[in-house]
């Protein structure tokens, strides 16, 4: 399992965790697209804020291995902000490569993205 070095572990101030330790023994926690509806807590959707924040700093536009982040925070994202980067997609490996759809991105969390433009 890939540990990306600088990439922050939680969300600063919080317990919303961004990585992980170690591997599962028991098995790679499968990537499902969780549904986010309009009524989530604040502190869930600054979570989600921050950790695409982390990923746009950390990758950009290039693909990157799933390595060692957590699979419930990338969850929330999964099969829209951060699509599949390689055909076929395995869910459950911590070698599978994904990618931040950027425009999606954008669009879901603009405050991620700072003043680029």
């Amino acid at each position: 399992m890939l540990k990306h070095r600088g990439f922050p572990g939680r969300l600063p101030g919080t317990d919303f965790q961004f990585t992980i330790r170690r591997a599962n023994p028991k098995g790679v926690t499968r990537l499902i697209a969780r549904e986010r509806f309009r009524d989530r807590a604040p502190a869930d959707k600054r979570a989600d804020a921050g950790f695409m924040a982390a990923l746009w700093e950390a990758f950009g536009e290039e693909p990157f291995e799933r390595g060692n982040l957590d699979a419930g925070r990338l969850s929330w994202l999964f099969g829209r902000e951060v699509v599949p980067a390689e055909e076929p997609f395995d869910p459950e490996s911590y070698e599978a490569l994904l990618q931040i759809d950027v425009n999606r991105a954008r669009a879901a969390f603009p405050e991620a993205f700072g003043a680029e433009e």
